[in-house]
């Protein structure tokens, strides 16, 4: 089968039946012996692939169970971050009556997730590299050590963790210290 893509810089005015009959009258003129069998978008001939389709709807897959993912480890490091934050009630309480500032205690709770997100970015970034050949010939388009997939999915699981500490924290910093030390 031979075929021809016609990339148009702008489309003709008119629907695509007429953008069709455009480029059946421009085949015709140049050589009216070649016959035209299908003429369709590139959009339909992307629809009507059925292996382009299995590939969309893996990566569709694969991108909601990564938006899963992300959301299960989010919710899971708010949840070790606020019991971890709500076990220091008394500690963060003492701090706060002896003159610690609220922004003191924030920094202090987002310190101490930031140094296990460091931590495990560091070592996820290590393990990407470490399988980005195996990992290549999975993803279709995608280089070994794709530049903005080594920068996006950092930046997305920093700020999605960043977000899940700082609400315990944000909540440490409104801990009555009066209540606090009466707790216990």
């Amino acid at each position: 089968d031979v075929f021809f893509i016609v990339r148009f810089r702008s489309l003709p005015s008119g629907s695509d039946s007429t953008t069709a009959d455009l480029l059946r009258r421009a085949v015709r003129d140049f050589d009216p012996s070649i016959p035209i069998l299908s003429l369709r978008t590139f959009a339909q001939h992307l629809d009507s692939n059925l292996d382009l389709w299995l590939v969309r709807a893996g990566a569709a897959l694969f991108s909601i169970f990564g938006g899963l993912a992300l959301g299960l480890a989010v919710v899971g490091l708010y949840g070790v971050k606020a019991y971890s934050v709500a076990r220091r009630t008394r500690e963060i309480g003492i701090r706060m009556a002896l003159g610690a500032q609220a922004g003191a205690v924030l920094r202090m709770i987002m310190r101490e997730g930031s140094i296990m997100l460091v931590s495990g970015v560091a070592i996820g970034l290590l393990l990407a590299v470490a399988t980005a050949k195996i990992v290549s010939g999975i993803l279709y388009g995608v280089g070994a050590l794709d530049p903005v997939a080594f920068t996006v999915a950092p930046v997305v699981l920093t700020v999605a963790a960043l977000v899940a500490m700082w609400l315990p924290a944000r909540r440490a910093t409104r801990v009555d210290p009066v209540q606090a030390l009466h707790a216990e």
